[in-house]
């Protein structure tokens, strides 16, 4: 039970594995794979790897909030959007929506938004504590989730 406590374990093996499942299930088959869907996989796996590996060496601290950065990050992929990882989690899901045409996938990814907005106001509500007004002032510039739109 303690390796599913892991957000990344969830979104990037069990989910795919149980969803892959599913849909052989309900088609009696090997699923159909959309395969101009599968870069949007790769590209949310990278997305929450490469932005976590860049926070871990600007903010240091844990791989997430639960052992905050001893720094605020505002460069880098930080410069646009204020949970680029958890973004990261988002763009994999729909991938797997898209790649596996998938109505089921498509409602764990609607699961997967809201649970990841509520966890984006918990965090932020932890990272204006620790960080105060810079905190504050980075957040009133930079959108939550999409550069320029929110």
């Amino acid at each position: 039970m303690r390796w599913l406590s892991s957000t990344p374990r969830r979104t990037f093996v069990l989910w795919p594995i149980l969803l892959v499942g599913a849909e052989a299930a309900m088609q009696q088959g090997v699923p159909r794979i959309e395969l101009w869907a599968l870069p949007l996989l790769a590209w949310g796996y990278l997305q929450y790897y490469l932005v976590g590996r860049f926070r871990l060496r600007q903010g240091r601290g844990g791989p997430g909030i639960s052992i905050p950065p001893e720094r605020l990050v505002t460069g880098g992929p930080y410069r646009w959007c204020r949970n680029p990882m958890y973004l990261g989690h988002l763009i994999f899901f729909a991938g797997l929506a898209l790649a596996l045409r998938s109505w089921l996938a498509a409602a764990v990814l609607a699961g997967h938004i809201v649970w990841f907005q509520r966890r984006v106001r918990d965090d932020e509500g932890r990272l204006a504590a620790l960080f105060g007004d810079a905190y504050r002032d980075y957040r009133g510039s930079v959108k939550r989730w999409i550069p320029g739109l929110f």
